[in-house]
Order: C-alpha cells, then structure tokens, then sequence
C-alpha cells in the first residue's frame, strides 16, 4: 500500500470531521480544504471567526460548507476543540494556530480530552521512492527516552495504524546501531528483550525483531550480504522502532529533506481519536496526508470499539 491507496480507502469509510484547534492558520485552513475538496474529510473550526475569514479569503476557500465555532481565546478554543473528538462529534482533532505545550495539555485534559489510561506516543507513516511498502516510524516526535515499558506501548500503540493501513501482522524493528546485544550497549538489551516478549506472547499482533541496525531492518540485499538469514526480519521491517527521540527525529528529518519524491503523515496516538500534530514545517501535503492517515485509523479505532 501507498499514500495513495490510503486517500482511496478514505472514500470508502463513513465519512470523517476533523476538529480544529485555534484554526486561523493560513497553512492549516490550506490543507482542511483541501482534505474536504478532495473527499477525505470535513471539518469544525474552532477559534477567531473574524481572522478564520479573514485567511480563507486570502485563499479562496469557501467558508459556507464549514461549521465555525467563535472562540478567540486560544486556551478555550483549544478546549472546546478537543471536547467535539471527546464527545464523538468530531473524529480526529488537529493542532492549529496554538504551540504544541497547550495543544497536548487538552489532549490531555482530565474533564474533555481524549485520555485513554496509556501514554501517548507519535508515529510517522512515510511512502518511499524504492521501498515497495510503507514505513511506520516511531517515536519521532514525543515520547523523549522511553524506557523497555514506555517500547512496549509504543509498539502497542502503532500497531492500528499499521492495520489501518493494511499491514495485519507488522514486522516490528527495534533500532540499534548493531544487530547484535551487547550488554555495554543498553539498546541492544532491551531490544532483545521485546523480542523475547513477543514470542512469550506478552506483544500480540506483530513480529519482533531485535536488534537490528538500519540497513538490515529496510534492505533485504544489506541483510543477504551479512548474512542475517536466520532472522525474522530480513530488509523487510514495516515499523522502525527508535531507541530514543535523537534517533528517530534524526532519520526522519534526512528522509523527508534528503529524499525526492516522498510522502509522509504523521499523528498521535494512545489517544481516543487520531490527533493530527504536524508542525509549521511541515509541508501542506503532509498536512493533508496526516488528516488522511487520521481518518483511516479513525475507522480502525471505531471498528475496534
């Protein structure tokens, strides 16, 4: 499957409202109309009605087919965005005009976010010239240092956005910069750990394999060349699960400004609805492919429960 293929299997769900938080932002209502010319998804615009006019117009973006909810103070518009995924009236949320500390502080909000009781942890969905399937990569954005716990909810949380995307037994690669454990390399350890746990059946949905370093987890000619055929992971991996957030922030950030060619999406998750938290840098195809992999992993979320 590819970014495209997602986009199609959009148009065969039910069809999906994005909540905005603070949505005066020019980049933001660029990409929620396109989302919504293009079929993927409608949207509720929450934050300051004058200025959410004042940039459609500088876009041509048609205002009537939109709900916008009047809320200038950033804070509460936050709130009352978050509240509409809370309350089922919205099936995603997305970050807008509002700093990524008070965007995740509603997310959070004990009275109208999107807890679920497990940390929350990002993934990245990337669509490679070259690579025959999509690569999931995580965490790259949140979680900081996690620990062998904080790997397993990760691995966890990943695991229906792979389904979502239609990979139903995920090859899950725990990153080290060797494919063998080393006990002076903690990395390593714990990789070999999840690995372990997966097979005693404590991980369930995936396959695990670990260590393994890069070339090994993504190219099956590395992995024929040094010889890894006994591994379950042979070039093959569809999650590339990073030992810290200087890892895969790293690998991400070479992928999307060093490769031509490439589609990304990215969201939170552990989260009762997908929330879409790209940032000013990000490109607005990004942006619309986050609110695309948002809303098929809304299905997913939806058909579980």
């Amino acid at each position: 499957m590819h970014f495209d293929d997602i986009i199609s299997k959009v148009k065969e769900c039910e069809k999906k409202t994005v909540a905005v938080s603070v949505a005066q932002d020019d980049a933001v209502l660029e990409a929620v109309k396109a989302a919504k010319e293009r079929g993927i998804a409608d949207a509720i615009l929450v934050g300051d009605e004058t200025k959410i006019r004042e940039i459609a117009k500088t876009i041509n973006m048609d205002l009537s087919d939109f709900e916008i909810i009047n809320e200038p103070d950033m804070i509460e518009a936050s709130l009352k965005a978050v509240k509409l995924a809370h309350d089922g009236k919205a099936d995603m949320y997305m970050k807008g005009l509002i700093d990524s500390k008070n965007f995740l502080k509603s997310v959070l909000d004990k009275e109208v976010g999107l807890r679920t009781g497990g940390p929350l942890s990002h993934v990245c969905v990337f669509d490679i010239p070259g690579i025959d399937r999509l690569l999931f990569l995580t965490d790259v954005a949140f979680m900081t240092y996690p620990t062998l716990e904080d790997k397993v909810n990760i691995i966890k949380n990943t695991l229906p956005v792979c389904k979502a995307c239609g990979v139903e037994l995920p090859k899950v690669s725990p990153i080290a910069a060797v494919e063998v454990v080393n006990p002076k390399m903690p990395v390593t350890v714990e990789a070999d750990e999840l690995t372990k746990m997966c097979e005693r059946g404590e991980i369930e949905g995936c396959i695990v394999d670990g260590p393994l370093s890069l070339d090994l987890a993504i190219d099956p000619e590395a992995a024929k060349h040094k010889g890894a055929t006994d591994r379950k992971i042979q070039g093959d991996a569809d999650v590339l699960l990073f030992p810290d957030i200087h890892a895969g922030n790293l690998v991400y950030k070479a992928i999307v400004h060093m490769v031509s060619g490439v589609k990304n999406g990215c969201i939170l998750t552990g989260t009762k609805v997908p929330a879409i938290l790209t940032s000013r840098s990000d490109t607005f195809e990004t942006k619309v492919n986050s609110i695309a992999l948002a809303a098929v992993v809304s299905e997913e979320i939806k058909k579980n429960s």
